[in-house]
């Protein structure tokens, strides 16, 4: 029998202390095979910022409204504890990069989440280039990754599946042909069938950058959007189409990334990891629609 990701969506056991996720869930989550197609949630909002900074609030009813959307919950209660059980051992994979970090808003609303499941504070961590040393991260059973997008000079961009670089004890090793060969380090043990949600944060995403900083404020935007899915390439091929047009517009011509995104088609066509081709990309798009370039 087929088993769609909706049905996988759809299924859960209630227990007394909370509720006990399938194992085949769990590897749904973790962007294994099993579906022909997956799931990515857009959601922008026009008044995401406030001054300068993004409003918790506004930041709060975007995830929830996501997430609600992405498990076809009726209310943020029970689409996060459709995801995390009060018995797991939480770790949040964060980006921690001075430069452009993952905003700190995110982390403590994910935090304040995970908590309200019932999760214990201790069984709790928020983590980047650590994780492999942090007590919570090395007994986890359950992980989200969480980071900005932008263009990187080895990658050709900073993604979710390269988030997880950090859990190679050499991340080096996975520097060879334009980091190629990123999504093998989703079968690592500290990573394997443990990943529950991913988030691409778009709120200022950077589409271009000189070398060698790689960080250029002027090629950031006010986006004002996340991505969210179970399938780390899917919603790293969205982000991607969303920086290649938004670079198409500013240079007013086509101008490849370089080096180019190799890892995100072959965590595809080389690891099975996810779908990265666009027709096997279910996207709901949510709120502001302008110039979204999806």
């Amino acid at each position: 029998m087929n088993i769609t990701r909706r049905d996988l969506l759809k299924t859960s056991i209630a227990t007394a202390g909370g509720l006990m996720l399938p194992s085949v869930m769990r590897k749904a989550w973790a962007g294994e095979p099993g579906s022909d197609s997956s799931t990515v949630v857009l959601i922008r909002n026009r008044n995401l910022f406030a001054g300068d900074k993004p409003d918790p609030a506004v930041c709060r009813q975007m995830l929830d409204e996501a997430l609600c959307r992405l498990t076809d919950k009726e209310n943020a209660g029970q689409a996060w504890k459709s995801i995390v059980s009060a018995d797991d051992t939480v770790g949040v994979k964060t980006n921690a990069w001075n430069k452009f970090p993952t905003p700190a808003v995110m982390e403590e609303i994910l935090k304040e989440k995970v908590l309200a499941t019932g999760v214990k504070e201790e069984n709790f961590s928020i983590n980047d280039r650590g994780v492999l040393n942090d007590p919570v991260f090395r007994r986890a059973t359950a992980l989200i990754n969480i980071r900005p997008m932008r263009t990187h000079a080895w990658s050709g961009v900073g993604t979710l599946i390269k988030n997880y670089i950090m859990f190679s004890p050499k991340p080096s090793s996975y520097h060879d042909d334009s980091c190629a060969g990123l999504a093998a380090l989703y079968d690592l043990p500290e990573v394997k069938g443990k990943t529950r949600l991913h988030i691409l944060v778009m709120f200022t995403p950077q589409f271009h950058h000189t070398a060698p900083t790689q960080f250029s404020e002027e090629f950031t935007w006010r986006y004002n959007g996340l991505l969210l899915g179970f399938d780390p390439v899917a919603v790293d091929a969205t982000g991607l189409k969303i920086l290649e047009s938004k670079r198409n517009e500013y240079f007013g011509e086509h101008r490849p990334l370089n080096p180019p995104a190799k890892h995100i088609s072959a965590a595809d066509t080389r690891f099975h990891l996810g779908n990265a081709d666009p027709s096997k990309i279910h996207l709901i798009k949510l709120g502001w629609d302008e110039t979204s370039y999806v």
